[in-house]
């Protein structure tokens, strides 16, 4: 029995005794000013579209919004410490939500925040600011090298990977209108592509993990006719490998049991209500050459679409194996997602989320530079993937060298999801991360596609007007001289300063390597990832 059920059940009981109260005690009177307006907001409740909580949990579901109004307005914007459980803070859960609803985001009494405080970070303005309003507020940016003939034009904030089966089909059709709305792309996750990605024709990145999903024969290899199939459809934009992910690097995706239903199952070609982990590594190439030329064979296959590769940075060595073995074939991915490793997941070892795989900074500073000392930055884009919430998160990550993001857990809170921690027990109480009907019906598509739609818009806008406010035109001339940080209470360094650049060509034969590389190119090889 489900919560309406329930609901109905009770309203029917309470209704009967108010009948049977009024036939032989004819003072029914209090009772029913008492127990009517109850009633009546638990109908309401169900039948509104807005909030899954109260939709899923009529008339309890009002106390979480009581709570939340008893708790002092300007707590909302205190920073949260990293170990109390919460995975984004108030401040930006709270411009998530406002955001997404389209209400007022402006913040009263200035900085909520401890600018003395170690860590904190902000982006250099000018006395001679752009003009936002005459700026482009939908910037985007063009996949696809050399041998790329169906380049695509992607918004510098998109979806990041979520499967369907972390996440419930209406989660993801919610999201692919909102991305068909606001002109975004919308990346699948490794759970293959289902026709809840494909039903309402939104841009789709599709990802391929190590488990082939969509691309599979029965056995589990990669099979070029089930890949050729997906990827040549039209709202089929790119195709990104997923050698790793920052939330469990080195370990492989998991779906729970729970989540395995019939449907994923077929999707997938695997045994309905099994938990199903994907490998940690692939089949279908071993080595930095075969990698490169596995990327080829994808775009060959897909009709000439932009194909890359994401991963988390582990052992910077096995990163420039492969940037040695794209110079030796002079053949380049069209894009690197760079996944750091706070990033999020349904379902992850608390080890592996909490100590394995590089910090998106770190990581995307050292990407940068290697492809720089390699020169061959300019043939390809990179995508930074990492607790990207904020118009300022994306300005941060392009001035380490990304040149467009995504947002994961954003994405999902402007579906409505409040961080309950259920994602892995298939009992999200508000249908965001859950297989149960029961509770996937409180997510209505049509209101969440346009909160989705609302977030991302309004967040872009604000990076470009960040942008605007820095005294720059255009994304691409953001570096990093732009952000600073304070490393301690009495010292405060830029990010060219924290993360200095390297010369161009530096790490080609025969360079001037830094000495901090000079160990690591010792043990890159194109032919293997790494040399004992």
């Amino acid at each position: 029995m489900n919560n309406r059920q329930l609901f109905l059940l009770v309203s029917f009981i309470v209704l009967l005794s108010l009948a049977v109260w009024t036939y032989f005690w004819h003072d029914a009177v209090a009772f029913f000013i008492l127990v009517l307006p109850f009633v009546y907001m638990g109908i309401a409740d169900m039948v509104q579209t807005r909030q899954s909580i109260k939709r899923n949990f009529p008339l309890f579901g009002r106390l979480r919004y009581v709570f939340e109004d008893m708790r002092p307005k300007i707590q909302q914007y205190f920073v949260e410490s990293d170990t109390d459980g919460a995975p984004i803070n108030r401040n930006e859960r709270s411009v998530i939500y406002q955001r997404a609803k389209k209400q007022i985001d402006t913040i009263p009494f200035g900085t909520q925040l401890d600018v003395y405080a170690e860590g904190y970070e902000w982006i250099t303005h000018s006395i001679a600011p752009k003009d936002f309003h005459k700026m482009d507020h939908h910037p985007r940016v063009r996949f696809g090298g050399e041998k790329c003939t169906q380049p695509y034009d992607m918004s510098v904030l998109n979806v990041s990977a979520m499967s369907f089966g972390s996440l419930s089909q209406n989660a993801i059709e919610a999201l692919n209108l909102g991305a068909k709305i606001g002109g975004f792309a919308h990346n699948t996750g490794e759970g293959g592509l289902s026709p809840h990605h494909l039903k309402h024709g939104g841009d789709i990145i599709w990802q391929i993990g190590t488990g082939y999903f969509g691309a599979r024969s029965e056995d589990g290899a990669f099979s070029d006719t089930a890949f050729q199939q997906n990827a040549t459809r039209p709202s089929v934009k790119m195709i990104e490998i997923k050698l790793s992910q920052g939330a469990k690097p080195g370990h492989g995706g998991i779906l729970p049991a729970a989540k395995n239903t019939p449907e994923i199952a077929a999707i997938r070609l695997v045994k309905p209500g099994t938990t199903v982990f994907s490998p940690p590594f692939h089949s279908a190439f071993t080595t930095p050459i075969e990698l490169i030329k596995f990327i080829e064979k994808l775009r060959a296959l897909s009709g000439g679409k932009p194909v890359g590769f994401k991963l988390c940075i582990g052992r910077k060595s096995e990163f420039l194996s492969i940037c040695k073995a794209m110079v030796q074939m002079n053949s380049y991915p069209d894009f690197i997602t760079i996944d750091g490793g706070e990033g999020g997941t349904g379902a992850a070892p608390p080890e592996f989320s909490n100590f394995v795989g590089m910090p998106l900074l770190d990581a995307l500073a050292f990407a940068d530079d290697a492809l720089t000392g390699f020169n061959i930055r300019h043939k390809m884009k990179m995508i930074a993937s990492g607790k990207v919430l904020t118009g300022f998160h994306i300005v941060r990550a392009m001035a380490l060298g990304a040149d467009t993001c995504n947002s994961a857990r954003a994405m999902m809170m402007a579906l409505g999801c409040i961080q309950a921690l259920e994602c892995n027990k298939n009992t999200c109480p508000t249908g965001v991360a859950t297989q149960n009907p029961a509770l996937m019906k409180g997510l209505v598509i049509d209101d969440k596609k346009v909160r989705v739609a609302n977030y991302h818009k309004n967040t872009v806008e604000s990076f470009v007007e960040l942008i605007a406010a820095a005294g720059l035109d255009h994304p691409d001339k953001i570096n990093r001289s732009h952000v600073y940080r304070r490393v301690f209470m009495n010292l405060v360094k830029n990010y060219e300063e924290i993360f200095p650049t390297i010369p161009t060509g530096s790490l080609l034969e025969g360079g001037d390597a830094p000495f901090d590389y000079e160990e690591h190119l010792k043990r890159a090889s194109a032919e293997v990832f790494e040399i004992a």
